[in-house]
Formats: C-alpha cells, sequence, structure tokens
C-alpha cells in the first residue's frame, strides 16, 4: 500500500481531534476514504470560494456517515476554516453527524439514508446530459451500504443511460464481513456495464490516474482499502470503535500510531 502523504495525515489528524473534542465519532470508516475523496478534489472542478458556482462538478457522499472525513477534506480544500472541525456533532454546529446541504459548503446532498446518494448522483449526471453540460458527477459508496437494492438500481439506470459523466468511488473496506458481504464488487458492477478499475485504496496517484482515464460510460473504482486506516488499534477493532471516541489516553495513543512512519 502506498505511503501516507503528509496532506492525508495531517486530515486524519483532524478527524481524531474532532472527534475527541465533540465525543462523535465514525472514525474508522472516515480514515478509509481520505485518498478516495483528496483524489476527487484534485481532479474535479470546483471552487471553495464559490462553492454554489454553476459550472462546478459535483461530488456527493453517499456513505454520508462518513461525514467527519469528508469535512475534514473540505476543510483541507478551503470550504471552512479547520477549527470549525472541532464543533462537529455540537448544538447549533453545521457540520452535523451527516451532512446537511443547507448548512455545510460544498456539500452537494443531505445523505445519511444508506442507498440514497447514488441515486441521486444519477439523477444528477443525467440533467448534465440532457443540458449537453461538460459538469462531471462522482460519488462515493460503501462496501456496507451496497447492500441496499436502490445502489444496484440506480447502476442499472446509469449504464442503461451510459452516462459518462458519471464516476462511481466503492470503498471496499469489507465493513461488512459479518453480515452480508460482497466479495467480488468490481465483477458485479462490470457484469451491471459498468467500465471498472481496481486500484490500491490508499495510493493517492493510482486513484488520480483511474479517474482520468477516458470512459465512454460509467466508471466504477473500486478502491481496496483499510478501515481505520494509519491506525493500528483501529484496524484490529473495526467494530469496537465503529462509533466510539477517544478518551485522553486512547486519543494519545491513537496520534502516536498515526505519526509513525
Amino acid at each position: 500500500m502506498a505511503e501516507m502523504t503528509s496532506a492525508c495525515r495531517e486530515i486524519r489528524r483532524s478527524i481524531l481531534k474532532a472527534s475527541r473534542a465533540s465525543g462523535h465519532g465514525h472514525i474508522p470508516t472516515s480514515l478509509s476514504i481520505i485518498e478516495m475523496l483528496c483524489s476527487v478534489y484534485d481532479t474535479m472542478k470546483h471552487d471553495p470560494i464559490n462553492p454554489k458556482s454553476p459550472d462546478r462538478d459535483v461530488f456527493i457522499l453517499s456513505k454520508g456517515h462518513g461525514a467527519l472525513g469528508f469535512y475534514a477534506v473540505l476543510a483541507q480544500y478551503g470550504y471552512f476554516k479547520a477549527e470549525e472541525l472541532s464543533t462537529f456533532g455540537a448544538f447549533q454546529s453545521r457540520l452535523g453527524c451527516h451532512p446537511d446541504r443547507f448548512k455545510v459548503p460544498g456539500a452537494e446532498v443531505s445523505t445519511g439514508s444508506l442507498g440514497h446518494g447514488i441515486p441521486l448522483a444519477v439523477g444528477m449526471a443525467l440533467a448534465f446530459k440532457l443540458q449537453q453540460s461538460s459538469r462531471q458527477v462522482y460519488t462515493l459508496i460503501g462496501d456496507g451500504e451496497a447492500n441496499e437494492g436502490s445502489v444496484w438500481e440506480a447502476v442499472m439506470v446509469a449504464t442503461n443511460l451510459q452516462l459518462s459523466n458519471l464516476s462511481i468511488l466503492y470503498d471496499f473496506n469489507r465493513s461488512q464481513v459479518r453480515s452480508m458481504h460482497i466479495p467480488n464488487p468490481a465483477e458485479r458492477l462490470a457484469a451491471f456495464g459498468c467500465d471498472t478499475i481496481e486500484v490500491p485504496g490508499h495510493d493517492l496517484n493510482a486513484l488520480k490516474v483511474a479517474l482520468a482515464t477516458p470512459h465512454n460510460t460509467v466508471r466504477a473504482i473500486v478502491a481496496h482499502t483499510t478501515k481505520g486506516y494509519g491506525c493500528p488499534t483501529l484496524v484490529d477493532n473495526v467494530f469496537e470503535w465503529h462509533r466510539k471516541s477517544p478518551n485522553p489516553a486512547e486519543f494519545d495513543s491513537l496520534m502516536k500510531e498515526l505519526d509513525r512512519p
């Protein structure tokens, strides 16, 4: 797996700090998506100074419970000050435990109910196609979320319409191993008609190359990721840490793990 970049490491540090300050979490799932998010924001057309620019590309975090990771990346790219991350989940904070499109700059859709983000992405991509617009749509789904039938219905519609302006990033962090795990998502996405690529999910360069590769229909990128990436304690105990926030001693230990080469 690729070495973590300094920017991605700093984003992960900010996630741990925000979780410690707020008492809220979903840390492991947030840590698994950082390189995917950064690759999208390095690729797509967007403007943090004018987040509603009419010619912007669109990103939708379909797995809305990864909001803390999403917020940390938005702060890194200048959508709001990093200090605001400490308000995550607090009373009257705009940074709720799921993204709210009416409150968070850069959040295009309010997500949280699994399986809802990707159908909205398909609808937006179709609208842009009908408008003959060059705008692109990117959406990130989780492997647990892929148990929802609406995910596959949306993929089927998108490939039938040959929405080449849609890119799906699949966070294959194997979070569903205790239930209805899908062991071969790349094969299934390809069978549904997607132009599918598998990449190491923490390799920023590999992700950006995959996003930049031309495609004539829906692009699906299956990113092989590690839930809790960067902190062995989280990787080894992902179910214990599903919603857990670290106490002071745990926070110090996790930060030291993250800082190791």
